[in-house]
């Protein structure tokens, strides 16, 4: 039988100014109790949540973040500090009794840890994964918990917006406003979504956000070459289309081209006419499967942004008509981050787009 061997998280790459002005706070004590870290997907908010937590629970107590080489950052790494809780979407509990579906969650929410700690290269989870509230029970029964080995536990909450995006009712992110409403004293709670929008106004209320810009495209590159994809021009392709994001870097091999394939489609139904683009935005799903629509905007995003790159410089009037498209795509991404329909949505895009393109 084959034996396996955890392994530590990936480095942290890129954000320094970012990870400098978060590392000053922390050694001020001033950094706040409940947080929100905003960006695109994959440019590592919830690695850099890590990177925070690593930073609180640092036994050298460095002036520039962790240390990296004490008890408490290698446990870290590893993902087996008890103090550091770590939410993913999960799928939601089957079991019928609310008790049994906290324990169903803590269950699923280890494998998926396990699965990290194994490899953590880790994809982004499946659209119908979700924060329920079991999730949401299991987090508070968390934090009501005395830390084991710090003097301080911390809570982060990845991809907090599919706490409403995939619920049929707002209950989970209810129950996680009372956490951030009166957290212990004894905890720091951090939140990321790419979608802040999806979010309550009432948990955005309460929460200290935080931008994570999108990294260099050299950064990228750096991080590819680290894991070790060798240099070619597939990946060169590779770092074009992450857009700046590692996480869409290293899912190239499967979500990006499938939002591609999907861009690809779309594009093509554009180009057939109203007929053809009016069924393709009718079968989008009008609220179900969110993740799907907007993958295939990214998926827009990066077809846009390959014709950029690729246009002649000498054929301004193509180039301006490419920009344009890849404003409106670019708006429109903007936009579904609040209840917007998806079908009506890609209607007016198609029509928008068969004009530029």
């Amino acid at each position: 039988m084959a034996k396996f061997v955890a392994m530590a998280l990936h480095e942290v790459r890129g954000h320094e100014k970012l990870r400098d002005r978060l590392a000053a706070v922390i050694a001020a004590n001033r950094f706040p109790q409940v947080s929100l870290l905003i960006g695109p997907p994959g440019v590592g908010k919830q690695r850099l949540a890590l990177w925070v937590a690593q930073t609180l629970l640092c036994e050298a107590r460095a002036a520039r973040g962790p240390c990296g080489r004490c008890s408490a950052c290698r446990r870290v790494l590893d993902l087996s500090h008890p103090d550091v809780h770590w939410f993913i979407p999960i799928p939601r509990p089957k079991a019928p009794d609310p008790s049994k579906q906290i324990d169903e969650a803590d269950s699923l929410l280890g494998e998926v840890i396990a699965a990290r700690r194994l490899d953590p290269s880790y994809e982004r989870p499946e659209g119908t994964a979700s924060h329920s509230l079991a999730s949401i029970r299991l987090l508070q029964r968390r934090v009501s918990l005395t830390p084991a080995l710090a003097s301080k536990k911390v809570v982060v909450l990845g991809d907090a917006e599919r706490m409403v995006v995939q619920e049929a009712s707002p209950e989970a992110a209810n129950a996680m406003l009372k956490v951030l409403e009166e957290p212990p004293a004894d905890t720091v709670i951090m939140l990321t979504a790419s979608e802040p929008q999806a979010l309550l106004p009432t948990i955005r209320s309460r929460v200290v956000s935080i931008r994570v810009n999108r990294l260099p495209d050299e950064i990228v590159q750096e991080f590819l070459e680290a894991i070790g994809v060798p240099a070619s021009p597939a990946r060169e392709r590779r770092v074009l289309l992450a857009e700046g994001s590692i996480g869409r870097a290293l899912s190239s091999g499967s979500g990006i081209d499938a939002a591609e394939v999907a861009a690809d489609r779309f594009l093509a139904a554009v180009r057939g006419g109203p007929g053809k683009w009016a069924l393709a935005a009718l079968a989008q799903p009008p609220w179900a499967a969110r993740g799907d629509f907007t993958a295939l905007l990214d998926g827009l995003a990066v077809r846009l942004r390959s014709r950029v790159v690729e246009a002649p410089q000498q054929n301004r009037v193509k180039l301006r008509r490419y920009l344009a498209a890849l404003r409106r795509v670019e708006l429109t991404r903007w936009d579904a981050q609040g209840n917007l329909n998806p079908q009506l949505a890609l209607a007016v895009l198609a029509q928008e787009l068969r004009d530029l393109l």
